[in-house]
Parts: C-alpha cells; structure tokens; sequence
C-alpha cells in the first residue's frame, strides 16, 4: 500500500462514508503497508497468499464471508489479476444491499511491478495497468459509481454502493 492510496482510502473514511457494519479486505496482506487500522471490527482481510495481516487465505474472485459486509476494499490488487472483473463482481454479490465497495489500482503510467514485494515483475506474474472505462464496465451493476485518477501516483480510485 504505497502513501496515495492509502490517503484516498483514509479520506472516504474519515468523511464518514462507510456504513457501520463488517470489513472484508480483498488482497489484504501487507506488502508495503495496511489500511487495517483506518476501519473498525470486526474485519477480515482475505489473500491467495498466507502473510502479514492475512485472516483468510481463499480466492477474492470465489470468496464469501459468513455474513455480508456493510464495506468491501480492494487496494492494489485488480492490476495483478487475470480474474479482475470477477473480483469486482464477486464484491458486489457479498456487499450488504447498500453497501460500499473501495478499490484502488495502479492506473495508466504505472510502471509494473509485484505483488509478491512491490519490486520488478517475476517470471510468469500477471500484470496489466487497470483503464477507467475497464473499472467502470465492472462497475455497471453498482449505484453511485465514482471513479477517480491520480496521474501523478499513477493511480485509480472507486467508490460503488451496491443497489438496496
């Protein structure tokens, strides 16, 4: 989690838009920094990866918590994944109706990198930039879509609520 991305994610909480309710995280080992500690409990962060601040090692694109989340996050994940609109699919269908979906994602111009440590692309690893008109297609099923660049972070942020 590099400092941009969690300011956006801090700034959508401290304005007090996340409903009160469960967090799940998706993708939420610490490579390079949590956004843990900005929500309250109870919270699960879900990886493919057992590591730091990992709760649940399953699949975000196949996961579904034993009760629905009031907010689902999803920060610097979508980049590294083939399956990208199925995770945003996958978030919307465990979101509590009227419940709010956070992503962040490297955007246009950001160089590749890893989602093993933050470093440059290993051998084999997926990687593809993710596009506005890319994250607004997956976003079509959610109300209140805003999707927002951070050109020089080389970053792109949503918001979504899922339909009541």
């Amino acid at each position: 989690m590099h400092p941009a991305a969690y300011r956006f994610v801090a700034s959508i909480v401290s304005a007090g838009q996340v409903p009160p309710g469960p967090v799940v995280e998706l993708g939420g080992r610490d490579v390079n920094g949590s956004i843990r500690s900005l929500f309250w409990s109870p919270y699960v962060s879900v990886d493919v990866e057992p590591g730091p601040g990992v709760d649940v090692v399953a699949d975000a694109a196949v996961y579904q918590p034993p009760v629905a989340p009031a907010c689902v996050v999803c920060c610097e994940v979508l980049e590294h994944a083939v399956t990208a609109p199925v995770i945003v699919s996958n978030a919307g269908a465990m979101l509590q109706p009227g419940g709010l979906l956070i992503v962040t994602a490297a955007g246009a111009g950001r160089a590749p990198h890893s989602a093993v440590d933050g470093g440059p692309l290993r051998p084999g690893e997926y990687y593809r930039n993710v596009e506005a008109n890319d994250l607004l297609g997956w976003l079509a099923g959610f109300d209140q879509v805003r999707v927002t660049t951070n050109r020089s972070a080389g970053d792109i942020y949503a918001t979504a609520r899922k339909p009541r």
